[in-house]
């Protein structure tokens, strides 16, 4: 309808004004075509305003028809910003959901990471006191050794004993690689080295020649028994052809003979001795080495000489010495009593104050 609304008012306005447009009529074509005779007919004022109509409606189609397109064009925006609303929907709803999901696992993650914490402060806790504990249970152990090597020195002068104790406390106290240990484990490496530069003494060697003694002092034979095996008993043949006489004269003289001995009164001559006194000299005498020995343990050399000058008196005494027990035994001693023995214990009480120091110190820290 809106495209016959231009045409009628240039109908009536040919209709209206024949005369006018008259003068300036268009001659008619020679041809007769139609639009030629309509064009012909025409005047010049129509023609403008029929070609004026004629772009108008041509203008107007156009911009409808661009109206169209530009509506279309909108229609097809407007549905897919509609999908792709609906689609941002959709994505901000799982997003809301992985957002709500993603919440709960933080929670949880924030709930073991707490529970994490606190494990980890009571772990540290629990090593912290047991690192205490341990340290306080070493430097104890420590002590310990400390102390036994010094009671061995003092006490025996037993310096192999006392050096392993020393070396025991030192390899604890390596152990643990404290830096604070390094003044001790300095202290005692010091007392260690001052042990291992005294002189060796065979203590083993001479512990063994002293067994050698003890027992040979139940079988060394005695000076008395040597003497009464050594009188000669006095026998005399009788010929079977002597007469009675002769025999009377023989037997008188025997007996006369047996009357007077000569002897050297300038040697001191022991008393016989019983049974049990030989018994008891016997172990009078291995005592007087095992208190030898007690000497060599305690490195006590003015008892060790003593002793052994003992024995040496009482075998040149009571035993014989010209038997081969005797010589042996008198040969040994002789040469154990030019050995030494003495040796100059070091103090190592510094030590043992440093590890008592240093362990009431740390025991006061921890608590």
């Amino acid at each position: 309808m809106s495209e016959t609304t231009p045409t009628q008012p240039a109908a009536e306005l040919a209709k209206v004004e024949p005369d006018t447009a008259a003068p300036h009529a268009v001659p008619k074509a020679a041809n007769g075509n139609p639009i030629g005779k309509l064009i012909s007919g025409m005047s010049l004022t129509q023609l403008t305003l029929a070609v004026l109509v004629v772009v108008f409606v041509w203008q107007w189609v156009d911009a409808h028809y661009q109206l169209n397109q530009v509506q279309q064009e909108v229609a097809r925006r407007l549905a897919e910003v509609e999908g792709s609303s609906k689609a941002n929907q959709t994505l901000v709803t799982q997003n809301q959901e992985l957002v709500r999901e993603l919440g709960g696992k933080l929670s949880l993650l924030e709930s073991k990471f707490a529970e994490t914490q606190s494990q980890r402060a009571a772990l540290e806790a629990l090593y912290q006191e047991m690192s205490s504990s341990r340290d306080q249970t070493t430097l104890a152990e420590v002590e310990q050794m400390v102390l036994i090597a010094g009671q061995q020195l003092q006490l025996s002068a037993n310096v192999k004993a006392a050096l392993i104790a020393l070396q025991h406390a030192e390899s604890r106290l390596q152990q643990l690689s404290r830096p604070s240990f390094g003044e001790m484990k300095n202290r005692i490496n010091r007392d260690i080295e001052r042990l291992r530069a005294l002189p060796n003494i065979d203590a083993p060697g001479i512990n063994q020649q002293l067994d050698k003694l003890i027992l040979a002092a139940d079988t060394m034979q005695l000076a008395q028994d040597a003497r009464l095996q050594a009188v000669p008993s006095i026998t005399t043949q009788v010929p079977q052809d002597d007469d009675a006489w002769k025999r009377f004269w023989r037997e008188l003289w025997q007996e006369l003979r047996g009357l007077v001995r000569i002897e050297n009164t300038e040697q001191a001559e022991m008393p016989l001795l019983s049974p049990t006194q030989t018994f008891f000299l016997r172990e009078n005498l291995k005592l007087r080495l095992i208190s030898a020995r007690l000497a060599l343990l305690s490195h006590d050399e003015a008892s060790f000489q003593r002793e052994l000058s003992s024995a040496q008196a009482w075998i040149n005494r009571y035993f014989d010495n010209k038997s081969k027990d005797a010589a042996q035994a008198l040969a040994s001693l002789q040469k154990l009593t030019t050995a030494n023995i003495t040796l100059n214990v070091p103090d190592i009480s510094g030590s043992l104050e440093a590890v008592r120091s240093y362990r009431a110190t740390h025991e006061r820290g921890a608590r």
